[in-house]
């Protein structure tokens, strides 16, 4: 039996605009979702980056001199400045603007003269805050064009977006062989060491973490990300780490791992019994990883990200024990506030079997609940028939 989803998507040309924040972070994004359009929806996807040298670290099969290639479906496209004239025939029909980008001009400009009823999606960014149930799917007429865009808001329950999640995810989860990924990095961690990845901004609270671990009855086998954490590590531990190096004070094993691209994040994330993460894209892998996680927020000069965080944690923390939501919640703003002792890692970390089961919970429901990438096909086909 055909799927309706795919046979509504296969008639829909996506373009997918996208400026490269903080090196991957919004990239990590679009590129999930265009190569999700393309292999589950059957959609023909155009993404045009800023940033190709940047877009490369996460696909390093692009070719940066290339201005428009076809990597896993997706046609990847160089923004250039000023912006090529495209034919009204080489309009699509969906667009999507990714995290307040601005879009050249002359682009929507073609679009109001020969593509005015192009479903276009204002992208924003992940948010557990309840303001998002109100605001996603609103429209926004253009100020001054024929022209209609309307409000899409990734989030935690079925009146937002839901989340990026491809099909066979968690399956290939649960089919997962650790000790098989482990074998092949060269690694073997102590029976008993507690497996941590480590993927964050620059944290001063670094050094009191790594001296715990350090100090610790059960050993801790620490990865770290080529990542901007990597600098604090060093920092702390009085070295110039690399990529490929090894260390081992104590209880602490740490090993420096290369950049990964997306796949292979993943199965680290899959890897560990406890992840470190940061930002938008990392988190929701982490989530749908099923393990306990410590979640690294975009600071915002306004302390902005504060009121994210809390609103997340009251989601995340709904339906764990008080005991242990108080841990995690004190680990967590400590984290975030670069003061994270000793004490507030080991009051997180004797909660870390509960968390780990409520986790895998709170995971299941999740997934009840539309990916993104279905909601986005499903709300524009829909909008699709209101314009005919």
């Amino acid at each position: 039996m055909e799927n309706p989803v795919t046979n509504r998507a296969a008639r829909q040309h996506w373009d997918i605009f996208c400026t490269v924040i903080d090196n991957y972070g919004d990239i990590g994004v679009c590129w999930r979702l265009a190569r999700q359009l393309v292999a589950e929806h059957a959609c023909r996807v155009r993404l045009w980056v800023d940033d190709l040298p940047a877009f490369h670290r996460l696909c390093p099969e692009l070719d940066t001199r290339c201005d428009s290639q076809t990597l896993q479906g997706v046609e990847v496209r160089s923004w250039p400045a000023p912006f090529p004239a495209l034919s009204g025939n080489d309009l699509p029909d969906g667009l999507i603007e990714a995290f307040a980008c601005t879009l050249p001009e002359t682009y929507v400009e073609t679009l109001a003269r020969h593509a005015p009823h192009v479903r276009w999606i204002n992208l924003e960014y992940l948010s557990a805050e309840n303001w998002v149930a109100d605001c996603h799917g609103l429209p926004s007429p253009h100020p001054r064009l024929p022209l209609l865009k309307h409000f899409f808001i990734p989030g935690f329950d079925a009146r937002s977006a839901g989340l990026l999640r491809e099909r066979g995810l968690l399956a290939h989860h649960a089919e997962f062989d650790a000790t098989a990924w482990w074998g092949k990095q060269g690694v073997t961690p102590e029976s008993e060491a507690l497996r941590i990845s480590l993927f964050a901004y620059d944290n001063r609270a670094i050094a009191a973490l790594l001296d715990a671990w350090r100090k610790n009855e059960r050993p801790h086998h620490c990865l770290v990300t080529d990542s901007r954490v990597l600098a604090s590590v060093n920092s702390a531990l009085g070295r110039a780490l690399l990529p490929g190096d090894h260390v081992r004070e104590q209880s602490l094993a740490l090993n420096v791992l290369p950049f990964m691209p997306q796949p292979a994040y993943d199965d680290l994330l899959a890897a560990c019994d406890l992840n470190f993460v940061r930002g938008e894209d990392s988190l929701v892998r982490a989530i749908w990883a099923g393990k306990p996680f410590v979640w690294h927020i975009y600071p915002q000069s306004d302390a902005a990200h504060l009121v994210k965080l809390e609103a997340f944690l009251e989601r995340y923390c709904a339906g764990l024990n008080a005991e242990a939501a108080h841990a995690l919640r004190g680990f967590w703003l400590a984290w975030n506030a670069e003061t994270a002792t000793a004490d507030d890692w080991h009051g997180f970390s004797i909660h870390l079997p509960e968390i780990a089961a409520h986790t895998l919970r709170w995971r299941e429901k999740l997934a009840q609940l539309p990916d993104l990438a279905t909601t986005l096909v499903d709300f524009c086909a829909e909008k699709g028939k209101t314009q005919l």
